[in-house]
């Protein structure tokens, strides 16, 4: 690959575009654009910020990945998961909507950011793969748990202070159960009604859209009912600011677990969208070009008052249903997003708290993967365990914490598998035969030492075609059983070895002085 291209990628596919496939990336950007806009003002909002940090987020940071990045599909933006990390972390800190807490938001997306790039340019983007698909399923499912919970009070019309976890606010809930204002409930289980049948009975529609403008309807033409609802707050209309960010260590070190926790999580959610699409559209990703992208639309978007995005859900595969042709379609989306935070800002004002809530609450059933779910019980139950871990760390633990619990679960039940490498044994006349399917690692290597000190054969044989690698613990704990045999007056033989694993083997003593016997 050329140099240009890898440093401005957008070249391999730019030249290529024609009217009609920017005519079509056009108009499936305008759709991504109407779905973006409750979303992000929504997800602002679930984040502690000011509504139009939700319409910068969705402006610079998209068209960086977009550009820089190799998926057609991935459209990345605020989200509710990392809009939610971002409350718990940064809240205990500053108050939330002041200007420190924006300044800190932007300031852990960019030590996010780095930390992507970072991934990225040392190729290590199959990192992200030790999150496992079940520690995503699982924190998601805590996140729209927690998100749901710190969005009933607004729905309800109470003024209560946000509480560190979810059972903290279901019990500041309960405390309050005689204070409810009726209006405002009803104004957001209406929005709520309406969304839903909306999503079920017309699915390509903006519901959230229609849903909210109904329910600024409604309270425009019934003041007497609805006038003391609380609406979501105005601001002046621009575009992203530049917003210079104070590079204080002290601060650094403190963001830093927060920031490589949810810098992470986004690029995990993003690549396994990626992936998802790629697949069903038959294009070839380069991993470490996206997690590049994701870090550079970190970086860049912080000092442009977007806070940390990632690959949404639901963008992404609308761009792919509605055929879009390139990831220009995901400049469109941005660029859409930028008139209408530019011109359109006076219409935020009209929305009520009550509606918006109630939005919140259908993305958060969309959050939770149903489907995925069945799926996990099915096919994994110690896989479902991880999930139920995460799930249950994210209610109680700090969101950040819960990921790092996710993931060590997730290890740790890999390496209990691949602790106990699979082992058929039978007796061939005086000689003993194991064969052995999987690596002998530090792991395993006291599991496979064990059987072996349990056979009786004068000879000791292992199958060993299935063994891929080896480490230092495996061959020594292999050189030590042939000692011991030969010091019996028996003997331990691999068979059919692979040339590496032989290779290893010779390594500890040399060819000339290995215990063990080799045969083809």
């Amino acid at each position: 690959m050329s140099r240009p291209h890898t440093l401005l990628p957008f070249l391999r596919w730019l030249p290529r575009q024609t009217r009609t496939s920017v005519g079509r990336d056009a108009l499936v950007g305008l759709s991504g654009a109407v779905l973006a806009l409750p979303q992000s003002i929504a997800y602002a909002l679930i984040a502690g910020l000011p509504p139009e940090y939700g319409l910068y987020a969705a402006i610079i940071p998209v068209l960086i990945a977009c550009l820089w990045g190799s998926s057609w599909h991935l459209i990345c933006g605020p989200t509710a998961a990392i809009s939610i990390v971002l409350y718990a972390s940064i809240s205990p800190l500053a108050v939330p909507g002041s200007q420190d807490y924006i300044t800190l938001i932007l300031l852990l997306t960019l030590l996010a950011g780095v930390f992507q790039w970072l991934l990225g340019i040392l190729r290590f983007g199959a990192l992200v793969n030790f999150v496992s698909h079940s520690v995503v399923l699982g924190f998601t499912l805590g996140a729209a748990v927690v998100i749901a919970l710190g969005q009933l009070p607004n729905l309800l019309g109470l003024d209560l202070p946000s509480q560190g976890t979810a059972f903290n606010s279901l019990l500041a809930l309960i405390d309050h159960g005689g204070a409810w204002d009726r209006p405002s409930l009803a104004l957001g289980l209406g929005t709520l009604l309406v969304g839903v049948l909306l999503k079920y009975c017309a699915p390509r529609w903006p519901s959230l859209l229609i849903a909210l403008a109904l329910g600024s309807l409604v309270m425009w033409a019934w003041p007497a009912m609805f006038g003391h609802v609380a609406r979501v707050s105005t601001f002046v209309g621009r575009l992203p600011p530049f917003s210079p960010l104070p590079l204080d260590l002290d601060m650094i070190l403190r963001l830093l677990p927060s920031a490589v926790a949810v810098g992470m999580l986004g690029l995990v959610t993003s690549l396994s969208i990626a992936r998802s699409l790629s697949a069903r559209s038959q294009q070839l990703l380069d991993a470490n070009q996206e997690v590049r992208a994701q870090g550079l639309s970190n970086i860049v978007g912080g000092f442009f008052s977007g806070y940390l995005s990632a690959g949404s859900f639901t963008r992404s595969g609308l761009s792919y249903e509605a055929g879009a042709c390139s990831p220009l379609a995901g400049v469109f989306s941005a660029l859409w997003v930028a008139l209408f935070a530019l011109f359109g800002a006076a219409l935020i004002a009209h929305i009520p708290i009550p509606s918006m809530a109630a939005s919140i609450l259908l993305i958060c059933w969309g959050l939770v993967d149903h489907r995925g779910i069945r799926a996990l019980w099915r096919v994994s139950r110690a896989e479902f365990v991880v999930m139920g871990l995460t799930c249950l760390a994210t209610l109680l633990l700090e969101l950040q914490t819960a990921i790092y619990a996710g993931v060590l679960a997730s290890l740790f039940f890999y390496l209990k598998r691949t602790s106990q490498p699979r082992i058929q044994q039978w007796r061939d006349g005086e000689d003993d035969v194991l064969r052995v399917g999987g690596s002998i690692f530090f792991g395993a290597s006291h599991y496979l030492q064990v059987r072996l000190q349990r056979l009786q054969g004068q000879r000791v044989v292992i199958e060993a075609q299935q063994i891929n690698f080896i480490d230092y613990s495996g061959v020594e704990m292999l050189h030590q059983e042939a000692r011991r045999l030969r010091g019996l007056g028996r003997s331990l033989t691999l068979r059919r070895a692979r040339p590496q694993v032989v290779e290893e083997l010779k390594k500890l003593e040399g060819a000339d002085k290995c215990p063990i016997l080799f045969e083809d």
